[in-house]
């Protein structure tokens, strides 16, 4: 049979790029072959986000490109899946007439499912269905022959936290976690086919197993330090609030673990944290950085942070900024504030002009400048 030709455009964390990795091994045995050349395309996947209004922006702008070339090739399929397209849903269709389907966050296995249905009866399809749990899918073995050392592996989707800023819990759902078995059976078959890095993802590691009643993370971490070829482990992201002692103890212990923790803050003012729902105060970061520190002095700690949450007084950012100074990040991720869909946030008073917003956000990364 001919082959047939891929190009997968990806937004967003890595999450989404793992994803997307996982899409392009189950679309192989439906004879599809990825490539970059988009107007030789007979399928394009656009895997999105929708954590910032500029990342849903960059996805319709993509789309809009798109209906020229579904114009000269009515045969083409378009498909969107991801953040934005768990959120939108229905209305996908109505914002972009040239899609033919429609995938939610927890559909990724299904999808060679609908393209075979659009393939056979040129249909349109919505499956944006959120379960209870995470769905688990082979992968044959001939396809996880992937290019490159390093590689993301999910250990778990969702989230619980409801941060008030934040969009996640809406779009990819209650937080879940995959069986340590799964999860090994994947290293090692990724580590068979020349992988030496993994990157462990999760919305939030560091509760890794809390629900299922599961192994904790940090033992989790410790079987996947015994695995043969492996090198080097990495994770992200850490939720300060269930950054717990042993997890903490595993960058001294675990020789495999990469000396790197992702540990984002948001604000350093407790008033903020507060209003932002985070679970932790200023004094109980300093604290988690400062034992992180004494267990591996060498560890490198980078950080997220949002200027202009509504309410922040200058007070608030000046606390962040003292915050910046006291630990000296390694890197940092900083943004502005922006609404979101069905997040609290947004209807929250007192919001922060555009101006003032853009003007801090350059004052901190002025001042992270100095000890990246």
């Amino acid at each position: 049979m001919n082959t047939k030709q891929l190009f997968i455009q990806t937004i967003g964390c890595q999450m989404n790029v793992y994803d997307s990795e996982q899409i392009v091994s189950l679309l192989k045995p439906l004879w599809y072959v990825s490539t970059d050349a988009l107007d030789r395309a007979d399928l394009v996947v656009l895997n999105t986000c929708a954590i910032r209004e500029k990342a849903v922006q960059k996805a319709f702008s993509f789309l809009g490109r798109l209906a020229e070339l579904k114009r000269k090739n009515p045969r083409m399929i378009i498909a969107v899946g991801g953040c934005v397209a768990q959120q939108e849903g229905r209305s996908m269709l109505k914002r972009a007439p040239i899609l033919d389907i429609v995938f939610g966050t927890q559909a990724v296995g299904r999808l060679p499912g609908m393209i075979r249905r659009v393939e056979a009866r040129r249909c349109r399809i919505i499956d944006v269905a959120v379960t209870d749990g995470v769905e688990e899918f082979d992968i044959p073995d001939a396809d996880r022959e992937r290019e490159g050392a390093s590689r993301f592996v999910t250990i778990m989707q969702g989230c619980d936290n409801f941060c008030t800023y934040c969009v996640v819990p809406y779009v990819r759902g209650r937080e879940f976690s995959r069986r340590p078995g799964r999860i090994l059976c994947e290293i090692e078959a990724l580590v068979d086919a020349g992988v030496r890095e993994v990157t462990l993802l999760g919305q939030n590691v560091n509760s890794y197993g809390k629900k299922e009643g599961l192994i904790p993370f940090e033992a989790l971490l410790a079987r996947i330090n015994a695995v043969d070829g492996l090198h080097r482990i990495r994770f992200t992201t850490s939720h300060p609030k269930d950054l717990s002692p042993g997890l903490m103890s595993a960058f001294a212990d675990l020789e495999k673990l990469c000396a790197h923790i992702h540990l984002p803050v948001q604000s350093g003012s407790n008033a903020v944290l507060n209003r932002m729902h985070r679970r932790y105060t200023r004094e109980d970061y300093l604290e988690k950085v400062r034992r992180l520190r004494e267990l591996r002095p060498d560890i490198a700690v980078t950080s997220d942070i949002i200027v202009g949450f509504p309410g922040e007084s200058r007070a608030d950012f000046e606390a962040t900024l003292d915050l910046v100074r006291e630990i000296e990040f390694d890197g940092l991720f900083a943004f502005m504030y922006s609404d979101r869909p069905n997040a609290p946030a947004a209807r929250f008073p007192d919001k922060v002009t555009e101006g003032e917003k853009k003007e801090r956000l350059q004052e901190l990364l002025t001042l992270q400048e100095q000890y990246t």
